[in-house]
């Protein structure tokens, strides 16, 4: 199945209506030379260009040319020019978006400026490198597990310019692996992994033909939907860096459900098209590493340590498919010597704006740079245009909070990851304040400690509330014993049951009666010792709440022991008499449910006491 030209298309279509006041006539373009890398998701062109003033007037300035659809995926251009017959060091030329008049609404138009006017009859070598996202399509959109990546990518074998172009070369380097189609013409071969379009010659200006190739490409798609990057400088010492990443596969979707089994059983088959690590290049002197998501520290990275770098190899809990996200955090630390310097009376700090992740795409990427407390005039150098806005942030032992300057920019590649500069003012008297804070702390927590040790906080044998404790003892110790004669009580209680039983078993009425006058002999002993300490408790001021329980819980008792007797001598009686089993139950039975009721009435009160 051929990919959809709709590049191809729109470009014939809007070139088709360029007028031929947008054609330049001031220069000749010798030879262009393209080079197209599409080894990554990241698409790289490198345009060399030999550029001949063919007018009497010198030119300041080189027009380049993209169509629409291309530049709103630029995410980077640069130019580095050297003037001569012979290609020598280049240097650095700045870049601006321009409008010139008379070039179609379609395309974009960008202008080199030279360090000096090209005279007649002088040669430019100049080169531009453009960098550009999401050129490569997934064709198809989705795929199986099992299933190659194949991707589209679309382009013109000729150089569009608005220039005159006399000979130039298309060069596509791709990934490796199979080539599903590519547009073909006289002077087109695929060798290896390379595809070569050209020579050709004598193109007019804004000359266009389209070149679509449909390839595989299983290289990682990592596209960073955030990344915020938090650069906390501490006058301490160190420089912690922390990342915190939230990345997607942005290849074809993954159609169909994953099996696990199978992509541990061949995962470089069936499982192809995902990645399953990332490499991040931090700096050789990174130290105190660590790298973790929501649920915790993840054990299956790599680190890699020398001289010249550090290489931290990152591999999520599981493998990204496309459309599949994961979230995780990088944290390291970095000496302050190497990244923070002083000039004309500043600090600033020196240090690399993008992600050390490689070939990742950071379609939002905010940097945080957390300055000391009392940090003053501050001013940020970055080299390329960023939105900028200020916080503060407190932390432990902040008064005013660290002054935050935060840079946000969308579209990051490799090619951001450069240095940035930001300076501040900052006293070296501003660090003896939270040493100082955590002195006078100490000194007062001793202090404190010095004048609890000499002070008498003990409790006067004379004052209401040591007596009020007195009294609560002396409460609680009656109450106690109280419990104590009522557990005898109860104890006394299941003798008189356990004579019944031997009643009903043996049939002697004469040891069941000897057990009813040991038993009321007891509850006459319990009662007399109870009775002292009924009327100790009734007289504390500190049983008012305690007394009604205990009062209501003696009646209990009382009336138990009546019942209890009564049922005994019913059954004794009866069985003198001969009565049947049954005609026994039925005597005792209004007594029975009485006396269980009192039992529970009982033990719940002695509960109730037990608690206080």
């Amino acid at each position: 199945m051929a990919p959809p030209p709709r590049l191809a298309a729109l470009l014939l279509l809007l070139l088709a209506g360029a007028s031929a006041s947008a054609v330049r006539a001031d220069l000749v373009i010798s030879r262009a030379d393209r080079k197209v890398d599409l080894t990554s998701h990241i698409v790289r062109v490198l345009t060399s260009l030999k550029v001949e003033n063919v007018v009497s007037e010198p030119v300041s300035k080189v027009l380049l040319a993209f169509p629409n659809i291309q530049a709103k995926n630029l995410a980077a251009i640069r130019a580095f020019g050297t003037e001569g017959k012979v290609k020598g060091p280049s240097v650095v030329l700045p870049i601006e978006t321009v409008q010139p008049s008379g070039v179609p609404p379609e395309l974009t138009f960008f202008s080199v400026s030279l360090h000096k006017p090209l005279q007649k009859g002088k040669i430019l070598h100049l080169d531009v490198l453009t960098v550009f996202t999401h050129s490569l399509q997934p064709f198809p959109e989705e795929i199986t597990q099992a299933e190659s990546q194949l991707v589209v990518f679309q382009d013109s074998s000729h150089y569009l310019s608005p220039y005159p172009v006399k000979v130039q070369t298309l060069s596509i380097r791709l990934p490796g692996g199979r080539v599903e189609s590519y547009t073909k013409y006289a002077n087109t071969k695929l060798v290896d992994s390379e595809l070569k379009y050209g020579p050709f010659e004598d193109l007019p200006p804004f000359s266009y033909s389209p070149v679509i190739v449909h390839f595989e490409n299983n290289n990682p798609f990592a596209v960073a939907k955030e990344l915020v990057r938090e650069i906390e400088i501490s006058h301490w010492g160190n420089v912690q860096i922390t990342e915190h990443y939230n990345i997607a596969h942005g290849g074809a979707r993954l159609k169909g459900e994953f099996s696990r089994i199978d992509y541990q059983s061949r995962p470089y088959v069936r499982g192809v098209s995902s990645f399953r690590h990332l490499i991040a290049r931090l700096p050789p002197t990174a130290h105190s590493i660590c790298y973790r998501d929501e649920i915790g520290n993840i054990s299956t990275s790599h680190l890699w340590s020398d001289s010249k770098k550090t290489q931290l190899e990152i591999e999520p809990r599981f493998p990204l498919f496309g459309g599949w996200q994961t979230t995780f955090t990088i944290g390291y630390g970095l000496p302050l010597q190497d990244f923070v310097f002083t000039s004309d009376g500043k600090r600033f700090l020196n240090i690399t704006f993008g992600s050390p992740v490689e070939e990742i795409l950071i379609e939002k990427l905010i940097v945080k740079v957390v300055l000391p407390e009392g940090s003053k005039d501050i001013d940020v150098s970055v080299p390329f245009p960023t939105k900028q806005w200020q916080e503060v942030k407190y932390s432990h032992l902040d008064i005013a909070g660290r002054p935050v300057l935060v840079l946000e920019k969308p579209d990051v590649i490799p090619e951001h990851n450069l240095h940035f500069q930001v300076y501040y003012k900052f006293s070296n008297i501003s660090l003896l304040i939270e040493p100082m804070m955590l002195i006078t702390g100490f000194f007062l927590l001793f202090v404190a400690c010095i004048a609890y040790m000499h002070t008498d906080m003990s409790i006067s044998k004379n004052s209401p509330s040591y007596l009020a404790k007195l009294q609560w003892d002396e409460v609680q110790a009656t109450v106690q014993q109280i419990q104590s004669i009522f557990g005898q009580c109860l104890a006394v209680h299941d003798k008189l049951e356990v004579s019944l039983h031997d009643l009903s078993r043996t049939g002697d009425t004469k040891s069941c009666k000897a057990a009813r006058k040991a038993a009321d002999a007891q509850f006459k002993e319990l009662a007399k010792e109870l009775k002292p300490l009924l009327i100790s408790l009734q007289s504390s001021t500190q049983s008012y709440q305690i007394w009604p329980k205990v009062e209501d819980l003696v009646a209990k008792e009382r009336e138990m022991q009546e019942k209890l007797m009564a049922r005994h001598s019913t059954v004794v009686d009866s069985f003198e008499k001969k009565l049947r089993g049954q005609d026994i139950e039925n005597r005792i039975a209004s007594q029975q449910q009485k006396i269980t009721v009192l039992r529970q009435e009982v033990e719940s009160l002695l509960e109730y006491l037990s608690e206080i």
